[in-house]
């Protein structure tokens, strides 16, 4: 069986001098904070976090949140319970579509931008692909670390990355902190992807428009400075889902669940991050974490309800890819968990049935960490494993430029 590198790991051959070089310039901590932006308010909020004993103690939470012998990151219960606060005062709940659906991604959208610096390293531009079922276009957001992929004989290959949200929630702005994360980290081309949302335009749209930005990715490489047929897809919850499904779906080919493939290759590298694979819902952490870490069983329903209003859909490989007759062949794949995060069985069970169809796979569970992490740079430990995963999913994929 293939083997993939681990974080910690060099590779198992000689790595010339200009990837040595990008490596070093991506993850040379003095250089990263030089590269960093915070807004005025992410900055405020990132120095209270990092002391968090004043705040629990002031909303009456010092004691430690323990759960299945895992204990709650401090600084996030510290967030918790600021957000509960938060909360309560406005009146306006923190999960779900809500009343006002614009309203409720715009504050999604703005407390993510502020959630996560922006950098100075990565150049980013706006597009708008075409569509191949008739829909409007569909719009991306191209990162690119400066200075990587302009000699041709050094190009690194191309990501495409699919945000969360619920299917409901998040746009380019949302995740854009994000992006520029995972482009800085890895070199690699970073292509986002304002896919359509529910309850407007429930499955399959979402996966159409992901099929036909993959496609257009693998048909450009050399407009983007990639190496040819090196792409690999990302995403974080919905968005797991959603990359997930493009790595099943085009490994099948042809004509999946109804959905029309792009005849292209497969994805040569997946990233999972805390992934819905399971529109049932009923795995054992979606009923032990249901409430009180920011996702919950009752907003996850409120979502399902959304982009899956008819309950017939929910077996399907392409909403359920844990579901799907085989998983052998599939892309190697890197899976993301959080303690305390009601997807996290479910996301520790896909991992073990790619291992059992034996598909390399590095599965990480971050025993003290919440749902949405990745995101939360406010946060500084979890900034730091952000930097971890992108560190990863760019192994993954110099395993497979190698």
């Amino acid at each position: 069986m293939a083997t993939i590198p681990s974080p910690s790991s060099e590779p198992s051959r000689p790595r010339e001098p200009w990837k040595r070089g990008m490596a070093m310039a991506a993850f040379d901590p003095v250089r990263r904070r030089r590269n960093e932006r915070w807004s005025i308010s992410g900055a405020l909020i990132r120095k209270v976090l990092a002391h968090p004993e004043p705040l629990l103690r002031l909303t009456g939470q010092s004691a430690p949140v323990i759960r299945e012998g895992r204990q709650l990151d401090r600084s996030l219960q510290a967030l918790l319970a600021l957000s509960s606060a938060a909360e309560r005062f406005s009146g306006a709940p923190l999960e779900g579509l809500g009343p006002d659906p614009t309203a409720t991604r715009q504050t999604f959208a703005q407390t993510a931008r502020m959630s996560m610096p922006q950098r100075r390293d990565v150049y980013v531009t706006n597009r708008r692909l075409p569509s191949s079922n008739g829909s409007a276009e569909v719009p991306v957001r191209i990162y690119r670390r400066f200075g990587s992929g302009i000699h041709p004989g050094r190009r690194n290959g191309a990501i495409l990355f699919l945000h969360g949200g619920g299917w409901v929630l998040g746009n380019l702005d949302s995740h854009d902190g994000d992006c520029q994360l995972l482009a800085a980290v890895t070199g690699c081309v970073v292509v986002a992807v304002d896919y359509r949302l529910a309850p407007e335009h429930p499955w399959p749209a979402a996966i159409h428009d992901a099929l036909d930005a993959y496609a257009w990715v693998h048909d450009h490489a050399d407009e983007l400075g990639t190496a040819p047929g090196i792409v690999g897809v990302m995403g974080d919850s919905a968005g797991g889902n959603l990359a997930a499904v493009v790595a099943l779906l085009t490994r099948d080919g042809g004509v999946v669940d109804g959905i029309e493939v792009p005849d292209v290759p497969a994805p040569v590298a997946q990233g999972l991050v805390y992934p819905a694979v399971d529109a049932r819902l009923d795995s054992g952490s979606m009923r032990t974490l249901a409430d009180g870490f920011f996702l919950t069983r009752k907003g996850m329903e409120e979502f399902r309800h959304a982009y899956l209003p008819d309950e017939a859909t929910w077996l399907l490989p392409s909403v359920s890819p844990i579901l799907a007759p085989g998983h052998e062949g599939l892309a190697p794949a890197l899976v993301v968990t959080a303690g305390f995060d009601p997807l996290r069985d479910e996301g520790l069970a896909y991992a073990e049935s790619l291992r059992a169809a034996r598909v390399p796979v590095v599965h990480r569970c971050y025993d003290d960490q919440i749902h949405g992490f990745f995101g939360m740079g406010i946060v500084a430990t979890c900034h730091q494993l952000a930097t971890e995963v992108c560190l990863s999913m760019g192994q993954l994929m110099q395993h497979a430029l190698a």
